[in-house]
């Protein structure tokens, strides 16, 4: 957790998603929570409604977050500036896309831990329950968040691997 958080709170995590036998997309997440919800151990995840990552959660119903090594900052960074509906981020950057243990979304090989999600529940941000405050500063644009609450189902280290540059 202390390696996932961290991360988190530094350039951010690789969230991958996709349709089944679909191409897999990743994107940078900078907000999400790891705990225990509902007796079991849980990832969720804040993504706004316009990404393209939205509409292949809300079809697939699983995601994976992987966490960088350092060293991968560019590779993080160029995920969280470009849309995967206008490119292939995986191809972009050299990042491999593998076969997860427990669902049908990919993990990234490169990455040093894998979580493993599938979604049991979301709830929609609502505008008249934020302050001011947080609409003010967080929902100008009107593009609010739909909160994922993934099950993690697999939770694993990966060995250490020479990172992307």
């Amino acid at each position: 957790m202390k390696e996932t958080y961290g991360r988190l709170c530094r350039g951010g995590l690789l969230l991958v998603s996709a349709l089944p036998g679909g191409r897999p997309n990743v994107m940078t997440i900078g907000w999400g929570l790891v705990g225990r919800f509902w007796a079991g151990p849980f990832f969720i995840a804040a993504i706004r409604r316009s990404r393209f990552t939205h509409g292949l959660i809300e079809k697939s119903r699983q995601f994976t977050v992987n966490v960088p090594h350092p060293g991968m900052e560019k590779v993080v960074n160029f995920c969280g500036a470009v849309s995967g509906r206008d490119h292939d981020k995986f191809k972009e950057t050299g990042l491999t896309a593998v076969k997860a243990k427990r669902v049908s979304v990919p993990i990234i090989s490169e990455c040093a831990i894998h979580y493993e999600c599938r979604v049991i529940f979301k709830s929609e941000v609502v505008p008249s329950k934020v302050t001011k405050g947080v609409h003010n500063r967080w929902y100008r644009g009107e593009d609010y968040h739909t909160i994922y609450f993934g099950k993690i189902v697999s939770l694993y280290k990966s060995p250490r691997r020479r990172p992307l540059r």
